[in-house]
């Protein structure tokens, strides 16, 4: 506890020498951006909540590593990735060796606290169109966009070249634009 450094938030300290109740704050006040993070990762609402929960112990177990370095948000949204695409790697080696067909998408149920109705359309539509893009392409996309990594180090969290992570955020950003310009153009209509 002591290696917490001073420029912690208070909360974040009292979360990590036990105090429940800032735990839970803490948490309360990161809960919709990891789920909105999970659900921009993995395709299809079916996961959303479990994959969350389990992000929500990665952060429980890891609060004592956060240092202050950084915005506390910005070091949930690493862990919260880094567990979303353990996941989605878990569900798909399942999927294909015991040939699971995935469930249909459900509607996600978010807690719409304090978000007008606008805004959640929008990331639904969003949502939508990154479940339209392939799932390497969608990672790099949301990793550099949404997290806010640099290339470098979205190749060192996903294990490939530079190169590759540069293609695939292009491919992924034409794709991206392609959706949202024919999803623009026919509710324009």
């Amino acid at each position: 506890m002591d290696d917490v450094s001073a420029a912690v938030d208070p909360r974040v300290r009292a979360a990590v020498a036990g105090d429940r109740a800032a735990l839970a704050a803490v948490l309360t006040e990161l809960l919709p951006r990891m789920r909105n993070l999970v659900r921009y990762l993995l395709p299809g609402d079916q996961d959303v909540d479990d994959v969350t929960q389990e992000a929500l112990i990665a952060i429980v177990r890891g609060l004592a590593t956060y240092r202050g370095e950084g915005r506390l948000e910005s070091w949930a949204d690493r862990v919260t990735a880094r567990q979303a695409m353990a996941s989605a790697r878990q569900r798909s080696v399942a999927r294909a060796r015991f040939s699971l067909v995935p469930e249909q998408d459900l509607e996600l149920l978010a807690d719409r606290t304090g978000a007008n109705q606008e805004d959640y359309v929008a990331r639904r539509q969003v949502v939508r169109q990154l479940d339209a893009i392939p799932e390497a392409q969608r990672q790099v996309l949301v990793l550099h966009h949404v997290v806010g990594l640099a290339v470098g180090e979205i190749a060192a969290e996903l294990g490939v070249p530079l190169e590759t992570v540069r293609s695939r955020l292009r491919l992924g950003k034409a794709r991206f634009n392609q959706l949202f310009a024919t999803s623009a153009s026919g509710s324009e209509e």
